[in-house]
């Protein structure tokens, strides 16, 4: 009994301090700061009066972040970007090289190099939920409806033009149409249909010959 009633109350401190952390994380998005961790083409200011969150643009990151959208909206995939940058020995998050999926990251979730709205001047806050996975034990991200996002201007972040952005979205739109239809334009799950049973050969069945009956 005392061991449950530990579990129970480590649960409840659990729960209640990721409340807390999430009602902070909306103070400061409601305030324009960052809530989360830091973000390439941006520098972390020290903590002022206010707290933490303040970001200033980072000259030659942001160059790096409107030439990747450049290259992007003129055709380049995420893959032939990355492959260029490194080619040039330019940095990526971190200082590490760059990968496909840190340029591409996910639309729905508002990650990577071509998703973050804080490059048109946006603070996008609680676009996904992060929620246990009961098989796994693992936290996973569940995107969150428009409706429940916190959306702040932070027009003095902005990096990337809107024609720019909007020419990136568009042409995400159009990969994500090419990539689930076919060579015919017929779409990826009704295209692959079971072969018609008519063509198959088919199988005779080879009955042997009853044994003698012994003697």
């Amino acid at each position: 009994m005392h061991i449950g009633m530990l579990g129970t109350m480590a649960q409840m401190y659990s729960s209640d301090l990721g409340e807390k952390t999430k009602r902070g994380q909306l103070g400061r998005a409601l305030k324009g700061k960052i809530p989360g961790g830091g973000a390439y083409g941006y520098d972390v200011l020290p903590a002022g009066a206010d707290g933490a969150g303040e970001r200033s643009i980072n000259a030659a990151e942001a160059a790096v972040v409107v030439r990747i959208h450049q290259l992007f909206a003129a055709g380049d995939s995420p893959r032939a970007i990355a492959k260029q940058l490194n080619a040039e020995d330019v940095r990526g998050p971190g200082g590490r090289e760059w990968r496909d999926t840190t340029i591409r990251g996910q639309v729905d979730r508002g990650t990577g190099i071509l998703n973050n709205a804080l490059y048109v001047g946006r603070i996008e806050w609680n676009r996904c939920s992060y929620v246990k996975d009961p098989r796994t034990g693992k936290k996973v991200a569940r995107p969150n409806p428009p409706e429940q996002w916190e959306i702040v201007p932070v027009p003095e972040l902005r990096i990337v033009s809107d024609e720019l952005w909007d020419a990136v979205k568009a042409r995400q739109a159009e990969v994500r149409i090419i990539m689930t239809r076919d060579a015919d334009g017929n779409s990826l799950n009704t295209a692959h249909r079971r072969a018609s049973t008519s063509n198959i050969p088919t199988c005779r069945t080879i009955r042997s010959s009853p044994r003698p009956t012994p003697q």
